[in-house]
């Protein structure tokens, strides 16, 4: 189970309004901020651990850049004591993350950091969390997160987790398994035997529980799965071919493509209560890869409807299915739309020159940006905060998981004990 982390302020953690450090995000290129992150105290390896996840974290993102310990001047003496910030000053530390961990008498972990602005010589920051051991990697995820706020503004993403899935074994017998892991790529834990191909997991947006296909018995079907209990429900056993359900911003819809008799591929809606079905649009066209706007009100999709042979273009229509318009006129054919989680940008795939694409544009079609160009990599899937996409990468004999920031200058490949494709972000958790 997702243990509840309890946490509450640290005396003296009201941030001065006049301090100095801060990173603008919404700047075209951000220059990372140098932050000094000294180990936090303990009587075991707890400390070392809990800092060098914090320091990963927030030096994965792009926006911040640890200094090395060795240039460290001043020892920190207690978690509590005042720096000296004069010798922060002097190595360019503009903010600074103090903190300890240790047992407590029922055997929680206790931890605690403070983040200082050493210029302004003050206190920005700091927050205790109590939890079990099992939840060390987690604490260090929200001290990051909240680092990450309170100098950017932004909500951070660390304490997340991502769905995918896992191929091992030859390139003509690949074994499918849905897994789950940190989003830095730890605690990877198995979700389906592989015993039958799974493809397109989907996270709930309000709850731990996923939406993916499996070829079960040849025929496609569409499963929600609890992730921490395991039980699985059928959602629909469909004839023919399914795509890429995903659910609706409040959890009760789910949405997707299906390829009925008359060949044509329509997106429809349905409801995870009654299992009634919506049709949204009826073409001759294969309308596919739907994704709701975050406030429920829009869906966005491809289509080939605009004419020319495969030739598909993103498209904007009401929940209901009104007013479908197309959005993107660029050359080359685009796939997999999702929906930034911020409601201000849509992400995709696109084929053009040979290559394909990783890209955003605005919800009207404008400011199309290309954040990452290579051979074989699609399905983006947003951050809970909509500052960094994820993407799988197909090179050197199989699939890989890539994360690139919005700037596109901030890619990495996100380790994987085996190749990895078709990722889904969680939201925070809770």
């Amino acid at each position: 189970m997702v243990a509840t982390i309890a946490l509450g302020s640290v005396v003296g953690a009201a941030a001065p309004a006049w301090a100095l450090v801060e990173i603008n995000v919404n700047k075209g290129n951000v220059e990372p901020l140098p932050i000094a992150i000294t180990d936090f105290q303990s009587n075991d390896a707890l400390g070392a651990q809990i800092t060098e996840i914090v320091t990963a974290d927030l030096k994965r993102s792009g926006l911040f850049a640890p200094i090395d310990k060795s240039a460290f001047i001043e020892k920190i003496s207690g978690p509590d004591a005042t720096p000296r910030f004069d010798d922060w000053k002097v190595i360019n530390a503009q903010a600074l993350v103090t903190g300890s961990v240790g047992k407590e008498a029922d055997g929680r972990i206790r931890a605690q950091y403070r983040l200082w602005d050493t210029f302004a010589g003050q206190q920005m920051a700091g927050e205790q969390f109590f939890a079990n051991d099992a939840n060390t990697r987690r604490v260090a995820h929200i001290i990051a997160d909240a680092i990450y706020e309170r100098i950017t503004g932004e909500k951070g993403y660390f304490d997340t987790r991502v769905v995918f899935v896992d191929e091992s074994g030859a390139k003509n017998a690949r074994k499918k398994r849905l897994a789950i892991m940190d989003q830095d790529g730890a605690n990877v834990r198995y979700l389906s035997d592989g015993r039958a191909i799974v493809l397109t997991p989907r996270f709930s947006p309000n709850r731990q529980e996923i939406t993916y296909m499996s070829y079960e018995s040849g025929q496609p079907k569409v499963y929600l799965l609890q992730i921490e209990t395991g039980q699985r429900e059928l959602v629909g056993n469909f004839p023919g071919m399914t795509f890429a359900p995903r659910f609706s911003p409040d959890g009760q819809k789910v949405i997707m493509s299906l390829l009925r008799d008359d060949g044509n591929s329509n997106i429809f809606a349905m409801d995870l209560r009654s299992r009634s079905t919506t049709r949204l649009t009826d073409s001759t066209a294969i309308d596919t890869s739907p994704s709701y706007s975050p406030d429920g009100s829009q869906v966005v999709f491809t289509s080939d409807r605009g004419g020319g042979s495969g030739r598909s273009q993103i498209y904007v229509m009401g929940a209901d299915g009104s007013n479908p318009h197309r959005i993107s006129f660029g050359d080359g054919v685009y796939s997999t739309p999702v929906w930034s989680p911020r409601g201000d940008l849509i992400a995709f795939t696109k084929q053009s020159g040979g290559e394909f694409q990783i890209g955003v544009m605005k919800t009207d079609g404008s400011g199309e940006r290309i954040l990452s160009s290579g051979f074989q990599q699609e399905g983006p899937t947003w951050a809970p905060n909509g500052r960094v996409l994820m993407f799988f990468r197909d090179s050197a004999g199989g699939p890989k998981l890539v994360s690139v920031d919005l700037t596109g200058r901030n890619e990495q490949q996100i380790p994987t004990a085996n190749y990895a494709s078709d990722p889904a972000w969680s939201p925070l958790l809770e």
